[in-house]
């Protein structure tokens, strides 16, 4: 097929037999964050972070922790679209803000972005691919028309946000080649850096998931990759540190739906080893993410096919220039932005040694097992490691986070849908097949409350 949506959707990515042999996810039930604060990319151009230039998101996902708990995040009342009060319920207030949105003649600036507001909130908080159904077709192209033209920079972000939202909760096989110049104009003419940023995501969400060809991948792939060999300048966004992490994290989540990324490894490492030379923390992990990407897609490939790939860097190149990065970043990094490099160069540098994936932990020799109190050993009594522990809890259940691409797919639905994660895991079809591969512990039978 020829639609990356269908492959994505049939399972499109080549993956391991290891990857195969996991047993899908099965539960079905009831029931954006932005990218860090706008900051430098590399050094060499140094703009300081103005964390006030940071533009408000409808709700924040944030999480310090490795098992990230998607399922208490609270849901209510984000511009102004209470979620628990005014009587009717969540689809006739959606339908409401959808009439609003066709009714663009007798509607103010005002009006169009608080009714866009309303609308993403309820988008990303309910799976509402029923009720939008009937309607997907008209207000489409709205989002579009609001995007090229709006009259206003809020509209503008708003409408991107819709659009992105509207494409995961009803994937379409032809809005890509409709959309892909208007979003690409946006991502260059955009002059707010927070429309850069929505533009990039709406291009990785329309591509993979809006009937975007694999042929068309490779190409937005490329886009992308101009993004961050510019540090932002090639879309007009001189050394910005939220877009060039916004076009690397999009970069990560279209090449993980490619079943060969051989060439892509070829142009993109080079591009990615220089930005972990950037004085910006998201960059720096955001790149980084990508190389262990890149190594093991590498590694899947020679396992499939026997053949290995000549990568143009090696491994402890690479281990030995993150070492360097995390023991200077003490005199330019805050300490928070500092535990967190140490924390995923950590990961990166361990699954490059072992072959693994990201949240690989060695430990475990003074570890007591959690069932019987005692060392953590196997079953003949030796030393065991503790091994994967990035994990994301969705209400009973863990899903295992043990691959780069896994990583990079549920990163960006994180920055995407933010506290509504959860409920779309639990009911969308389409963000189930994206984090299909994830193994799946379920911690009780309840289920969630309606």
């Amino acid at each position: 097929m020829s639609s990356l949506h269908r492959r994505a959707l049939a399972g499109g990515k080549t993956v391991s037999r290891k990857a195969r042999s996991k047993p899908e996810s099965g539960l079905s039930s009831t029931n954006h964050s932005p990218n860090g604060s706008p900051a430098n990319s590399r050094v060499g151009s140094r703009a300081n972070s103005q964390p006030g230039s940071r533009y408000a998101s409808e709700d924040e996902f944030a999480s310090d922790s490795s098992n990230d708990d998607i399922m208490t995040m609270s849901t209510n009342s984000i511009d102004g679209e209470d979620d628990v009060g005014g009587g009717n319920t969540w689809a006739e207030r959606l339908q409401d803000r959808v009439t609003e949105l066709q009714d663009r003649k007798r509607s103010s600036v005002q009006g169009r972005e608080a009714t866009l507001a309303g609308y993403n909130h309820l988008l990303k908080h309910h799976f509402a691919q029923g009720p939008l159904d009937r309607s997907v077709a008209t207000i489409m192209p709205f989002f579009l028309r609001a995007i090229k033209s709006g009259s206003s920079d809020q509209e503008r972000l708003r409408a991107l946000k819709a659009f992105t939202l509207t494409v995961l909760t009803c994937s379409s096989e032809d809005v890509f080649e409709q959309a892909l110049p208007i979003l690409k104009e946006a991502c260059h003419d955009a002059e707010e850096e927070a429309n850069k940023v929505e533009a990039i995501h709406a291009l990785c969400i329309a591509v993979t998931y809006g009937g975007g060809s694999a042929d068309a991948a490779e190409e937005i792939l490329d886009f992308f990759l101009e993004i961050i060999e510019s540090d932002g300048h090639s879309v007009g966004a001189a050394d910005s540190g939220a877009v060039v992490t916004a076009a690397l994290q999009a970069w990560a989540f279209v090449a993980s739906h490619l079943d060969d990324l051989t060439v892509q490894s070829e142009t993109g490492i080079e591009a990615f080893m220089e930005q972990l030379d950037s004085s910006d923390p998201d960059v720096q992990t955001s790149a980084g993410v990508n190389i262990a990407l890149i190594f093991e897609a590498a590694r899947d490939y020679e396992e499939e096919t026997g053949e290995s790939v000549d990568m143009q860097y090696n491994q402890h190149r690479i281990m030995t220039r993150m070492a360097e990065i995390v023991r200077d970043s003490s005199k330019t990094v805050s300490k928070k932005g500092r535990r967190n490099l140490r924390s995923n160069f950590s990961s990166i540098v361990t699954s490059l040694e072992r072959g693994k994936g990201p949240g690989y932990s060695t430990a475990g020799r003074s570890g007591p097992n959690p069932h019987t109190g005692g060392a953590r050993t196997d079953e003949h009594g030796d030393f065991r490691e503790f091994g994967y522990r990035e994990k994301i809890r969705i209400y009973n259940q863990f899903l295992l986070i043990d691959t780069w691409s896994l990583h990079s797919r549920a990163e960006m639905l994180k920055v995407l849908l933010g506290g509504g994660f959860g409920i779309h895991y639990l009911e969308n079809p389409v963000v189930r097949d994206i984090l299909s591969s994830a193994e799946v512990e379920f911690i009780s039978s309840q289920r969630p409350k309606k």
